[in-house]
């Protein structure tokens, strides 16, 4: 089985990865995974049972610290938490399910605010959420 690209950026890191810790990474695994903390907890658990919830918290708040991995708000429901932290993308969000895709929209890296509308801000990242139904939802 392929080592996860998430793994593999901690190991590059010398994060140390305990067993609880792979649990947590591995299921931060695919394309379009966006989960609550409460879902990373139940996976987890599949393959590692005695995992607690705190060292699911734990771990997911020291690899958004470290920026491997993304927080999302998401409109109906809980932060969902995103492995594809170190590749810029953005978020298409259905209105009506909450269904989420990671997205590379052209033209969006060059969005910036005039010096007037910066109040006094020194922007360091843009995050852009396309919002509207999927092809499932009325």
């Amino acid at each position: 089985m392929p080592v996860a690209p998430l793994i593999e950026r901690l190991e590059a890191r010398r994060w140390r990865i305990t067993p609880q810790r792979r649990a947590v990474a591995e299921t931060l695994v695919g394309e379009h995974v966006h989960l609550s903390a409460d879902e990373v907890f139940s996976r987890a658990r599949t393959g590692f049972p005695d995992i607690s919830r705190a060292t699911v918290y734990n771990t997911l708040n020291e690899l958004v610290a470290m920026g491997e991995v993304g927080e999302v708000r998401s409109p109906t429901g809980p932060v969902l938490y995103d492995p594809n932290g170190t590749d810029r993308h953005h978020h298409l969000v259905c209105t009506g399910c909450g269904t989420l895709f990671d997205v590379r929209p052209e033209g969006v890296d060059a969005l910036h605010l005039a010096p007037g509308q910066r109040h006094g801000f020194r922007v360091e990242d843009v995050e852009v959420v396309f919002r509207g139904r999927c092809g499932t939802c009325p």
